[in-house]
C-alpha cells in the first residue's frame, strides 16, 4: 500500500536556510541547538541524523528524515506543498523451522539451509537484521545447525530446488540439540508419539515436524525401527535413564516406505491449480503465484474445512485410507488477523478439498 503525506507551507521561503526579509507575519526567527549526543535509530539502525532542539522539542530535516523512513520528498512550488510519498514496500515471504546447515561463503556472507514450514536456502549478509526474542542484536556467527528461527526473506527468490533468497530479517527462538541416530522403537502414546534412539527418548506432539531432508512431510506411522534420522530437540532433558526430551524437528535421512515424492514440475502444477481457487482473493495475496509453498501432509494433520458434501466425503475417504493431501500456502495482507491462506488437494487425484481454517 502506498501512502502520501502533504505538508502545506505558508511561504515558499520557509524551504530556505534563512528567514525571508519582511515576512514577519509568516516567518519567525528561532534559535536551536544541534544535539550531537542524541542518536536517531530507524529499524534498529543508527540513521546518522542529528536533531535540532528548539524550545525543548526535537526537529529533523524533512528530506533526510523522510529518506530514512522510506519516503521520497517532492516539492510543489505552485501550491507551496511538500509531498512525502511512501515507497512501495516489497512483501516478504516468511518461514519458520530449524537451521540444518550453515556455510560461510567466500565473500564473507553466510548461507543457511532452513527446514520447517518450507525448505529454503537463505543468504545472510550485513544488511540482514538478526535478533533474539528479547530484542538483543545478534550476528550470523550466532546461527548454527539446530538454531530454531523465523525468517523474512525475498521478495525475489531463485527458482532453484530448493528456492534461494536473501534473508531480510531473522528472529532466533532457541538453540536445539542435534542428534543423528537410528530409531530403535516408535510408540504411539496418549500425548502423541515417542521415539527411542540410543540412550535418548524423544517425545513428539502437534508442534513436531517429521519430514525428509527435502521438506516432504512424513507420517509418524511410517517411522520404523532402523530408520536413520536427525533429531532437533531440547535443549532441556530429564535426568531419567535414558533421558527424555521434546523433539521439534525429526528429519528422516533414510528412505521411508510410503513417503511420496514430488518433483518441481509437479509442485508448479499444484500452484497453478491452487491459483484458480484463490484468484478472487488475489487483491489480498502477497505471495507471487509461482512462489507459493507446496507441501505433502498427512490428511490427519490438516485443519481443512470442506464446503460441499462431495468435498467432505473425499476428505473422509482420504483420512480413512490414512492418505496424504497436498497444501499450497499463500501469505496475505490479513495474516496478522487471520493467518495465511492454504489450499488443500487430494494428493492422488488432485481434487480440491477446501481451505485450511484460518485463525
Amino acid at each position: 500500500m502506498k501512502k502520501k503525506i502533504t505538508v502545506i507551507l505558508s511561504l515558499v521561503g520557509i524551504l530556505g536556510t534563512t528567514a525571508a526579509v519582511g515576512a514577519e507575519d509568516f516567518v519567525e526567527k528561532v534559535t536551536g541547538y544541534l544535539q550531537k549526543d542524541v542518536k536517531i535509530v530507524v529499524n534498529g539502525q543508527d540513521s546518522k541524523l542529528t536533531p535540532v532542539y528548539i524550545d525543548g522539542k526535537a526537529y529533523l530535516p524533512v528530506r533526510d528524515a523522510a529518506t530514512q523512513l522510506g519516503y521520497t520528498v517532492n516539492y510543489d512550488e505552485a501550491n507551496k506543498e511538500i509531498e512525502l510519498d511512501e515507497a512501495e514496500v516489497a512483501d516478504l515471504m516468511r518461514a519458520t523451522g530449524s537451521i540444518v546447515s550453515v556455510q560461510t561463503k567466500d565473500d564473507g556472507n553466510t548461507r543457511i539451509e532452513l527446514l520447517g514450514s518450507t525448505w529454503v536456502i537463505l543468504n545472510v549478509d550485513k544488511s540482514t537484521v538478526i535478533k533474539s526474542l528479547d530484542g538483543k542484536t545478534l550476528t550470523a556467527a550466532d546461527l548454527k545447525a539446530g538454531t530454531e528461527i523465523d525468517a523474512g526473506f525475498g521478495p525475489a527468490m531463485a527458482m532453484s530446488y530448493p528456492g534461494q533468497a536473501h534473508a531480510v530479517n531473522i528472529n532466533v527462538h532457541a538453540d536445539r540439540l542435534v542428534k543423528e541416530d537410528t530409531i530403535k522403537e516408535v510408540k504411539h502414546t496418549d500425548d502423541g508419539w515417542q521415539v527411542q534412539l540410543d540412550n535418548l527418548v524423544l517425545n513428539g506432539g502437534k508442534e513436531t515436524r517429521v519430514m525428509t531432508s527435502q521438506g516432504e512431510s512424513v507420517k509418524w506411522e511410517d517411522l520404523k525401527a532402523g530408520t536413520k534420522v536427525t533429531a532437533y530437540y531440547g535443549p532441556i532433558e530429564t535426568k531419567s535413564l535414558p533421558p527424555q526430551s521434546p523433539v521439534f524437528l525429526l528429519v528422516v535421512q533414510s528412505p521411508v516406505i510410503g513417503t511420496p515424492k514430488m518433483s518441481p514440475e509437479a509442485a508448479q502444477e499444484y500452484r497453478n491449480l491452487a491459483w484458480a481457487q484463490v484468484k478472487e482473493q488475489a487483491s489480498h495475496i502477497t505471495t507471487k503465484q509461482d512462489e507459493a509453498i507446496v507441501q505433502i501432509v498427512s490428511s490427519n494433520e490438516v485443519g481443512v474445512l470442506p464446503s460441499t458434501d462431495e468435498q467432505k466425503k473425499l476428505l473422509a475417504d482420504v483420512q480413512a485410507a490414512k492418505g496424504n493431501v497436498l497444501t499450497v500456502t499463500y501469505n496475505t495482507d490479513q495474516d496478522e488477523l487471520l493467518g495465511p491462506l492454504t489450499v488443500v488437494f487430494d494428493f492422488n487425484t488432485k481434487a480440491f478439498i477446501g481451505f485450511n481454517i484460518r485463525k
